[in-house]
């Protein structure tokens, strides 16, 4: 076997450099040795916190697979137009509708998230049991959650606001009856605006809606590790216990 300075001749054009590569391009075939995993930029909707929550699991499981992933926190609409055009690599979580309005966006299977919109109030004696049970009231919800929109459709008094702070601070002030939100996030946010004492969740939920990691297509040679991944720590249990400790650990910060 020919040595590395061996391959150097006169005219070869060959520098040390890429002599050091070649060689280290042998070494990697030669004992299995992998390259470092490129970073994954994932769409994060900003100031949301079930999207926050979604972000905690995924870096769980990607950091299994060995592979380093950053959130860009964007507007909704913003997030879906930058990774179905593929400027960034994908969105933490969806509901499955998401594939079919962009079809450059791949949903991994299983589910791994959820959000559950729930009916938040200030009045104790106020009693809500599923979604027409909102009609007689006057409800608030956050502008542009398809969930919250879908679900009060054709409602006569439903007035929409910017943010899921705005939203609890208007039920707490008297505003309307009943507040819409993800029962996660609104719990968190009661409990960071010191609304506790104030306003209470109604259970059970609304609504139970499973959440999709989306990658975009030009990630689908990823999407089975990551499938597979999601599969075996749904399994065990591990995926459920780390959103359990995710869930308590945001709590435990937004009562500081």
């Amino acid at each position: 076997m020919e040595s590395p300075s061996s391959l150097v001749s006169p005219g070869s054009g060959l520098t040390r450099r890429r002599i050091a590569s070649l060689v280290g391009a042998g070494l990697l075939a030669r004992f299995g040795m992998a390259r470092a995993e490129p970073t994954l930029r994932l769409a994060r909707l900003e100031n949301v916190p079930d999207q926050a929550l979604g972000a905690e699991i995924l870096t769980a499981v990607y950091r299994r697979l060995g592979i380093p992933v950053v959130f860009v926190d964007l507007p909704a609409k913003r997030s879906l137009l930058e990774s179905s055009e593929g400027r960034v690599d994908g969105e933490v979580q969806r509901i499955l509708a998401v594939q079919t309005q962009y079809p450059t966006l791949v949903a991994l299977q299983p589910s791994f998230n959820y959000i559950e919109p729930s009916a938040f109030v200030k009045d104790l004696a106020l009693r809500v049991e599923g979604w027409p049970s909102l009609a007689p009231h006057s409800v608030g919800i956050v502008r542009g959650v398809g969930s919250s929109e879908a679900g009060t459709r054709g409602m006569a008094r439903v007035e929409a606001v910017s943010t899921m702070d705005q939203l609890m601070q208007a039920l707490a002030a008297g505003r309307y009856e009943v507040a819409v939100n993800d029962r996660f996030s609104g719990l968190l946010i009661i409990q960071r605006l010191g609304l506790g004492k104030v306003l209470r969740v109604v259970d059970p939920p609304l609504q139970h809606i499973p959440l999709h990691h989306f990658l975009h297509e030009r990630h689908r040679a990823l999407v089975p590790r990551v499938e597979q991944e999601l599969r075996n720590m749904q399994g065990s249990g591990e995926l459920q216990r780390v959103r359990q400790e995710a869930v308590a650990a945001m709590l435990r910060v937004a009562q500081r």
